[in-house]
């Protein structure tokens, strides 16, 4: 089905927040814990995504794939938390199950790229759960290197992440 990709405003917050929902109810299951899962909250989210977009910062950018039924993805970019010199990150990346296998995913890193490069940032990073092998696949397509698994707080207790880096942003936006 064809689809659109575009930057979010405000107004798109609670549907943001049902994929973010969603997305993370159908990938998590047995990597994170399914208490936590449960109380995720729509409302909740909505009201994040809605501040987040209110106020971004200078260098943050949402951008969100719609199909004809509506929002089905979106991908969250900014600088890098490790601050590093030229660096962004690609904080969030998530399509919906039913819409995966259609080169969303893939559009959505590559645009979120291409904006984080207008800002002016030479190299791209981003976070992937160690046991989430699928996401691990793709992002090592789009040609990340990964590097060793480390501990981190997350949702539920301690997570193991891998850290993806693409040392030249160019590579990964042609």
């Amino acid at each position: 089905m064809p689809h659109v990709i575009f930057p979010a405003g405000p107004g798109d917050a609670e549907a943001l927040a049902q994929v973010h929902v969603a997305s993370w109810r159908e990938t998590y299951p047995g990597l994170l814990p399914d208490s936590y899962l449960r109380r995720m909250s729509v409302p909740v989210h909505a009201r994040r995504f809605r501040t987040a977009l209110q106020t971004p910062g200078p260098l943050d950018a949402t951008l969100v794939a719609a199909d004809r039924g509506g929002l089905v993805g979106y991908a969250q970019g900014g600088p890098s938390r490790d601050r590093r010199s030229g660096e962004a990150e690609v904080m969030t990346l998530y399509v919906l199950r039913a819409a995966q296998g259609q080169g969303i995913g893939r559009e959505l890193m590559i645009a979120t790229a291409r904006v984080m490069a207008a800002y002016g940032t030479r190299s791209l990073m981003l976070s992937v759960l160690r046991d989430n092998i699928p996401a691990r696949e793709f992002y090592e397509r789009l040609g990340g290197l990964a590097e060793a698994p480390r501990r981190e707080p997350g949702p539920g207790g301690v997570t193991h992440e891998v850290r993806y880096r693409w040392p030249d942003i160019t590579t990964l936006i042609g």
